[in-house]
């Protein structure tokens, strides 16, 4: 993700990129990495931003880098884009007020996929109409986190939009979490496999009828728009915001 992001900006006119921070590639040329032309080598720390005079920093990474770092951005007066996953509700708390009180903005999404942004829309518009709904997930093996940031929001939108949701009718389970997590009533499963990228079904059922609503991310290249759009609208957007809704009109 770190490439395709760094990739994706040095190819956008209205960008520059100007720094890479990973602290496990620190002294390597991008060039090594498969990205040409662009002089920089990778730095091992944040600071690596300021001295550039980073506008903007994007961070992909794991939850508590990720918390390092924005606290690092709100200190430090830089706008953050940021796609990891896995905040707490308390954590967004503290986060929206942190920024409140800095020179800098954030966007927080778990996805920037723009057509999955769509499919949690549309799941929270059809969740009042149906009295049982299941999420279904579907990640690389290399994915750390279960069930997925897309799934949760997903979930608490559609529970925000309908809070009452039908029994589970299992009695008996053969094999212990073959009903997946229930969410307040929603069941939510998580597959890990080679060959995905990022995949989510939302299946909603009641009297002689489903829908099922389904995205599917074949390349990390389908991020991309939904990145460069809050990198381009974060200096804008006061505060913390979480989600890409409010920068498309949602």
């Amino acid at each position: 993700m770190g490439c395709t992001v760094c990739e994706a900006v040095r190819d956008d006119a209205d960008l520059e990129l100007v720094a890479a921070v990973d602290p496990h590639h620190a002294g390597i040329d991008l060039g090594q990495l498969g990205l040409h032309g662009t002089g920089i080598a990778v730095a091992a720390g944040a600071q690596a931003m300021a001295d550039a005079g980073a506008d903007v920093a994007v961070d992909f990474t794991v939850l508590e880098g990720a918390r390092q770092n924005l606290r690092w951005c709100a200190e430090q007066g830089v706008h953050a884009v940021v796609g990891t996953t896995g905040f707490e509700e308390e954590e967004l708390a503290e986060l929206a007020d942190r920024f409140a009180h800095s020179a800098a903005n954030a966007v927080i999404a778990p996805n920037f996929a723009i057509g999955a942004v769509l499919m949690m829309r549309f799941a929270e518009i059809a969740a009042p109409y149906f009295e049982t709904a299941e999420i279904i997930e579907l990640h690389h093996d290399q994915k750390a986190d279960a069930p997925s940031g897309t799934a949760m929001l997903t979930a608490r939108r559609m529970l925000a939009a309908s809070p009452a949701w039908a029994e589970d009718p299992t009695q008996t389970t053969v094999l212990e979490g073959a009903r997946g997590a229930d969410h307040s009533g929603i069941r939510v499963h998580s597959v890990r496999m080679r060959g995905m990228v990022a995949h989510q079904e939302v299946v909603l059922g009641t009297t002689g009828q489903s829908l099922t609503i389904r995205h599917d991310s074949y390349d990390r290249a389908s991020f991309m728009p939904g990145v460069l759009l809050a990198i381009k609208r974060v200096g804008a957007s006061d505060g913390l915001t979480v989600g890409l809704d409010t920068l498309l009109g949602l």
